[in-house]
């Protein structure tokens, strides 16, 4: 389903471009969920562009749904890149996406120069970028903080969460308890207390970053912070992925 015609983006490249004298740069492809709130689209747009610019790649966004271009046709048509492709998920956690529809998607496509990365998530660089974000939003330091997230029913994306939430009571300094709005877990109505700062754990804006808000000012908090968005350590965090796994491609293909 697509509700937003959405672009392909292709950072400008020579077509000569070799990242030495025989092998040619691989081909950054991004894949987020898609939403049908065209704001939150262009996120992944922003972030796969300011990586490929880094990278020196050329690159190309994609969606699992709500958005074109698809992740599964962007696969289908990798071999008009004349590049291994190194796919890295705008995914914060483990779940269904990611362990069956891309995959899926790479394996429909009947290729094996497609190189799938794993969930962006937990990781210091989102805690980071979170801290950021609540510092930007008037959050004190040492107010009690509720990682708002999006939730899933998978019991690895529960853990990926919990472990994120730790992370971010790392960067912080201090502990910050966990709210889902779907799946497991508890909601914000039930973790969110009068005065706490509020940190959603979303890549872009969308439903669950409305209902967030809404939900947490509705509890009483006293700031909600903006989402991850293409945040430097976001941006930062994709870059290192995409070089991981152009190495891992090198070593396979020895």
């Amino acid at each position: 389903m697509r509700s937003d015609p959405g672009v392909t983006s292709f950072v400008p490249w020579a077509l000569t471009h070799r990242t030495n004298d025989a092998t040619p740069a691989p081909h950054l492809v991004t894949v987020a969920h898609g939403t049908r709130t065209a704001a939150g689209n262009e996120v992944a747009r922003e972030l796969t562009a300011a990586a490929a610019r880094r990278l020196g790649w050329p690159a190309t966004t994609s969606y699992v749904e709500l958005c074109a271009p698809s992740f599964a046709d962007v696969v289908m048509e990798a071999a008009e890149f004349a590049a291994p492709t190194v796919a890295v998920p705008l995914l914060l956690s483990t779940g269904y996406h990611l362990r069956q529809d891309l995959p899926a998607a790479v394996g429909g496509a009947g290729r094996d120069d497609v190189h799938l990365g794993r969930a962006l998530g937990p990781d210091r660089l989102l805690a980071v970028a979170q801290v950021d974000r609540l510092h930007a939003a008037g959050a004190r330091p040492g107010q009690p903080v509720v990682m708002v997230a999006a939730g899933s029913n998978d019991p690895a994306a529960t853990a990926d969460l919990a472990a994120a939430a730790h992370l971010l009571g790392q960067a912080w300094g201090a502990p910050v308890r966990l709210a889902t709005l779907a799946g497991r877990g508890l909601r914000p109505d039930e973790v969110v207390r009068p005065g706490d700062a509020v940190s959603p754990y979303l890549l872009a804006t969308g439903h669950f970053h409305r209902r967030a808000r809404r939900d947490a000012y509705a509890a009483g908090a006293q700031v909600v912070a903006d989402v991850l968005g293409a945040h430097p350590r976001v941006v930062d965090l994709v870059v290192e992925r995409a070089r991981a796994l152009a190495r891992a491609a090198t070593r396979i293909s020895a």
